[in-house]
């Protein structure tokens, strides 16, 4: 069975800076990419950053050069960094990882969320 546990969500002021990370756990091979997905009240869930298994990375536009997404393979950690918080990134945000399996196929997991608001 395999598992993502987020952590580091919270309420901060605008401006602010808060740091997600979300540790995979299980049996598998190995993962692929790891990604932040976040959805607000009454939005669809959307993609925030992506990070594939060789470094290559995707910001969605409104995020771009104020977060950054990491991965610590030795930890099976993904981390995301978030700086100059906006009240607009609100939201639940949700890890997703791509898994490599014992039998060899491939799936991917989310975690349970964790809420971030930003707010004076």
């Amino acid at each position: 069975q395999v598992q993502l546990v987020e952590s580091g969500g919270g309420l901060v002021q605008p401006g602010g800076s808060l740091r997600l990370s979300c540790a995979a756990s299980g049996s598998f091979i190995s993962i692929n990419a790891m990604g932040w997905y976040r959805q607000a009240p009454g939005k669809q869930r959307e993609l925030v950053a992506y990070i594939g298994s060789g470094g290559r990375l995707n910001y969605a536009d409104s995020v771009k050069g104020r977060f950054s997404i990491s991965r610590d393979n030795a930890k099976n950690t993904v981390y995301l960094q978030m700086n100059s918080l906006k009240p607009e990134d609100t939201a639940v945000y949700y890890c997703n990882a791509v898994f490599i399996l014992m039998d060899r196929s491939m799936y991917d997991y989310w975690g349970q969320g964790t809420q971030v608001t930003v707010s004076s």
